[in-house]
């Protein structure tokens, strides 16, 4: 598969199907090996003599230099006797080389695919850039060495990340990271089988040595803007020393005086010596200015070396709009946060170890009961929003029932603000499905006077010993589960989905009256069969009709194609306005859209490719013809100022294929079109009169469909911090906002 934001072809990168994009650079032979993941191909290197042995790519990337900005490389390796190395190879603009940029080579030979990396910025000079693959120093002629899964490009980072690429990721050393306690950091490259498509681990890795037995950590020096109330999320791949290690992570936040105001930890449960992703949240305290991470172990042993990559802080993700229960309390991720036995014998913990059970993360609530008899559990009080009096509200609880048996009812208890218990609302009692995870969702009314509640259960286990695991608890206002909004102004509609099931597939239509129905497109083209990643899904649907109602027909399937739910929005209708006015959009940059008045519409022609056989002695040709094309024309509009002018221009430029609307009655539908060589006229007005008028020659295309919507969902102003130092630095890398938004330095 291709790696997204790949400067390298997808031969180059994947060797499918030949090495064309490759040349030896020293001491060896390249072939067309077989057996990769990234399609069967791979990059076969054989050395010739003793020393090491470099391919490099036939081809030159450009990048920019004198820039605080950095450039990603890496691949996987395999290779059963000599370890290996990837370089970023720096030219100049005459293809001279400057130096390489080379990644910590490998901590021996390893014939399982392994992922190498590194990144750096470009020297003074360089315009272009090559990656060179190295296998170290064989000690004869016939040595080889396998690559693949090749890439070369912008840094590839978690999306969200408050963290800089250069913390979340040590590809280039160890500048973010501090050792701070009984410890040295040095850089590695361990041999780890990663995902071929998990781009975002494995290379470089940072490995913490223990100096002295005892407690060790080090820690992050980015210390990102942090907001006071605001509930964080941190985590990363840990490499254990033992499975019996007490290895942690860290959040931490501080005042603008750099002063800690607290540190909440996460233990790892290691169920041996692999790579574990370890999760741990906390709300940000008052007067928090920053954050950051730190890595340690405890009771460590001299020598000892624990291992991390992939290091992320980001705001905690929504379950449920308006969930009122923090990640610990629903995750279980860090222990049983504010969970309690209330009555019986059950017993409440974390699962262990890591990766045991678990519904999200890595870790499940578990409540054992050794006797067949009841028990009740309590979570913490959590504050209601203002006005929650009167309100219905969701509970959701995943639940498996690993051990034995059980009936349950799930509830909710309130309280005033006074801590006045206000009573119980439960559901009926039943038995605990079987077997794996169920989904169980719950509605109740808060009383009068609440502003808090705690979800309680009532648990009878039905045999001694039994377990029941907990995960992913939510508590949330009830709200529809399909909403539809038009807004005038941007010529759009909002259409909003709650509750989706993870792990399902979802496919979204716009419907019009007659029953015509239109795929929705979302940021990764028409929403067809789509992954649900996520609870609650919000789309912004720009191609939807003037003036003419329609709604929204969603279905999920699961993994089979078999069907689970079928949703209908109500009718939304956008206003077509003025009549003399057109929209012209562009599907991919919603932000281009524009509104502009028209001229002069357009006279159609619909060309045929026609051929005429005249047959001697008969009086009618014959005629070979195919399909008529469609609709070819010219719009004339207008611009009316400066502004104007620019933005028609901006909308222009990429190219793209884009969607003419016009209000209905007009003998005008909707249309797909390529605009070709434009003219932007000033008319017989004075020289200082901003009014253009422009002829746009149409060409009828059709809708396009792996065209996604590009915008700021995948994109926040804390990436672009951490990506630049100065503002002086993103007008330097940036031609224009789009690009900023996009992330399409100059020359990328």
């Amino acid at each position: 598969m291709a790696i997204p934001g790949n400067f390298l072809s997808a031969t180059t990168e994947s060797i499918d199907p030949s090495t064309s994009g490759w040349v030896a650079k020293t001491n060896c032979s390249i072939s067309l090996g077989t057996g990769g993941r990234n399609g069967d191909g791979a990059l076969k290197l054989t050395s010739l003599a003793a020393g090491e042995m470099q391919a490099r790519t036939v081809a030159s990337y450009p990048v920019i230099a004198n820039m605080d900005y950095e450039y990603e490389a890496f691949a996987d390796a395999s290779g059963a006797t000599m370890p290996e190395r990837i370089g970023i190879r720096w030219l100049t603009s005459t293809n001279t080389e400057i130096s390489i940029s080379w990644s910590v080579t490998t901590s021996s030979a390893s014939a399982t695919w392994h992922r190498i990396g590194v990144a750096a910025v470009p020297p003074t000079n360089a315009t272009q850039a090559q990656v060179v693959l190295s296998v170290m120093t064989p000690a004869a002629s016939g040595v080889i060495g396998y690559f693949e899964n090749i890439y070369l490009g912008l840094p590839i980072r978690t999306t969200g990340n408050m963290l800089a690429f250069s913390t979340e990721t040590m590809e280039r050393g160890l500048g973010d990271w501090l050792n701070e306690s009984n410890c040295t950091i040095a850089v590695q490259t361990p041999m780890v089988s990663w995902a071929v498509d998990n781009y975002l681990a494995g290379g470089q890795v940072l490995a913490m040595t223990v100096t002295a037995n005892g407690n060790a950590w080090c820690r992050t020096t980015d210390w990102p803007p942090a907001t006071a109330g605001q509930e964080y999320l941190a985590y990363a791949y840990i490499n254990p020393p033992t499975s019996g290690s007490t290895c942690w992570i860290e959040i931490r936040f501080q005042n603008a005086a750099g002063t800690q105001l607290s540190a909440t930890r996460s233990n790892l449960a290691a169920p041996g010596t692999g790579w574990y992703r370890e999760f741990v949240s906390a709300v940000a305290p008052a007067t928090t200015a920053s954050v950051d991470v730190a890595i340690g172990i405890t009771s460590g042993t001299a020598a000892q070396i624990v291992r991390t990559d992939g290091v992320v802080i980001t705001p905690v993700p929504v379950l449920h709009t308006g969930n009122v229960i923090p990640y610990a309390d629903f995750s279980f991720e860090q222990g049983v946060a504010g969970w309690t036995t209330v009555s019986g014998v059950g017993v409440v913990s974390r699962s262990t170890p890591w990766g045991t059970f678990f519904f999200g993360g890595a870790y499940a609530g578990t409540v054992t009961s050794a006797t067949a008899t009841a028990s009740v559990i309590r979570s913490a009080k959590f504050p209601l929003a203002s006005g929650a009096a009167g309100s219905t509200f969701r509970l959701e609880t995943l639940s498996n029932a690993s051990a034995g048996g059980w009936t349950w009812t799930r509830g909710v208890r309130w309280y005033s603000a006074t801590n006045t218990d206000l009573g119980l609302t439960a559901s009926s009692s039943g038995a605990v499905p079987t077997p794996n995870w169920w989904q169980n969702v719950d509605s109740f009314t808060a009383p009068a006077n609440a502003t808090q509640a705690a979800v309680e259960y009532t648990l009878t286990a039905t045999a001694v010993n039994s377990v029941l695991r907990l995960d992913q608890i939510s508590l949330w206002p009830s709200l529809p589960e399909i909403d539809a909004a038009g807004d005038d102004d941007t010529a759009s509609a909002t259409l909003t989905l709650r509750e989706l099931s993870l792990g399902d597939y979802i496919t979204i239509w716009r419907q019009l009256a007659d029953g015509t129905r239109t795929l929705v497109r979302g940021s990764a083209g028409l929403i067809q069969g789509q992954l649900i990643t996520g609870a609650e899904l919000v789309i912004e649907d720009y191609e939807a009709p003037l003036g003419t109602p329609f709604f929204y027909y969603v279905e999920t399937r699961d993994s089979t194609g078999a069907l689970i739910e079928q949703r209908t929005s109500v009718s939304v209708s956008l206003d077509a306005s003025d009549p003399d006015y057109c929209w012209l959009k562009d599907p991919s940059l919603p932000s281009r859209n524009l509104r502009l008045l028209v001229s002069k519409g357009p006279s159609w022609q619909r060309s045929v490719e026609q051929s005429a056989y005249r047959i001697r002695g008969r009086r009618n040709p014959v005629i070979l013809t195919d399909v008529r094309a469609g609709y070819e024309g010219t719009l004339e509009i207008y611009t009316q100022s400066d502004d104007e002018r620019d933005a028609l221009n901006a909308l222009l430029d990429t190219g793209s294929v884009l969607l003419w609307q016009a209000a209905p009655g007009l003998g005008v539908t909707d249309t797909y079109v390529m605009v070709g060589q434009t003219a932007e006229a000033r008319g017989d007005a004075p020289a200082d009169d901003p009014w253009r008028t422009w002829t746009l020659p149409l060409t009828q295309t059709d809708m396009p469909i792996t065209v996604g919507v590009s915008g700021s969902a995948g994109r926040t102003w804390q990436d672009i911090l951490a990506e630049n130092s100065t503002w002086q630095s993103v007008l330097d890398k940036y031609a224009t906002w789009g690009d900023v938004l996009l992330n399409r330095p100059k020359g990328g």
